[in-house]
């Protein structure tokens, strides 16, 4: 869809901090929404099913560079993977940590074992680049692991998860018309749907579970809370290839003028999301996943 949208230039002559970057990000979102352009959140909401282990930050600016982005890594890290990025490629830029080394002070020295390393410690960040596998020619890539319309296990998985943290899940019709309901610490799922619908709605329940309990229940509106599950439930549902619509234009009216607001939801959509994705990925697949991120993130930082 064609659309004409209103940019934020991001100056290179001083490099802008993180928070000023995710701060420019959501102005675009908001400007971008109040204009009637709701698939701007959608676009979002698509880049984090596929970004959910990077920043916050740095998803906004993937989201924001290359919406159509799959799969993104540092030149080195495609080199390694057997592939290279296309002469005149446009990198994506994003906020790569600077780690420097604490030294300790005279008096932390005396306390403690002098084998003991200085702390490494977060010096700041540095603009870094990383390319979408579009951009790159090469060995072909294993498929990642995604289910197209079938959950697969990802329902047993997430029960499984569930039950680790003490919630019950329930099958009842009591609950009809609603598909889903939770009770803090209990779910209740309407039977009969089809196993990506049944996916698709213990995500959003699961969410509530996560989210909206103590203060945050408190301190939100049910339709805040309502537009934060339905988010989760988006991101997590595209992540496992299930067929998803379109973000809400309700985004429209429920963050309109409001960039904390919207700040903040994105934040914890995101967040909870990668928890449950998490949950949903075989053991040894997590594994892979940790190993592989740790190795794209050094060769992003080198």
């Amino acid at each position: 869809m064609n659309t004409t949208v209103t940019t934020t230039t991001i100056s290179s002559k001083k490099p802008l901090t993180k928070q000023e970057i995710i701060a420019s990000n959501v102005k675009l979102l908001i400007e971008q929404l109040e204009a009637g352009h709701s698939e701007a959140l959608t676009s979002y909401l698509t880049a984090m099913s596929h970004f959910h282990n990077y920043s916050f930050g740095n998803v906004l600016e993937i989201a924001r560079q290359m919406p159509t982005a799959t799969r993104v890594a540092g030149f080195s890290a495609w080199k390694q993977l057997g592939r290279f990025v296309k002469a005149g490629s446009k990198g994506i830029r994003i906020l790569a940590p600077i780690v420097g080394v604490r030294r300790k002070t005279d008096e932390e020295a005396a306390k403690t074992n002098p084998a003991y390393p200085n702390k490494p410690v977060l010096v700041g960040f540095r603009s870094a680049y990383v390319f979408d596998i579009s951009q790159t020619d090469g060995v072909d890539l294993p498929e990642m692991r995604e289910v197209h319309g079938d959950p697969g296990d990802s329902i047993d998985r997430l029960a499984a998860f569930l039950k680790s943290k003490g919630i019950q899940v329930v099958y009842t019709e009591k609950i009809a018309p609603a598909l889903g309901m939770s009770y803090g610490g209990r779910i209740a799922i309407l039977p009969g749907q089809s196993k990506a619908e049944e996916l698709s709605t213990l995500v959003h329940e699961t969410a509530h579970e996560l989210l909206h309990k103590a203060e945050r229940r408190t301190a939100t509106t049910k339709t805040v809370r309502e537009t934060e599950a339905e988010a989760v439930a988006f991101v997590v549902g595209k992540a496992v290839g299930l067929v998803t619509g379109s973000a809400s234009a309700d985004y429209i009216h429920l963050y309109h003028g409001n960039a904390s607001l919207l700040a903040e939801s994105l934040e914890v959509i995101q967040q909870t999301a990668a928890v449950i994705l998490a949950a949903l990925e075989p053991p040894i697949a997590a594994e892979d996943s940790v190993a592989t991120e740790a190795r794209e993130r050094a060769e992003v930082a080198a």
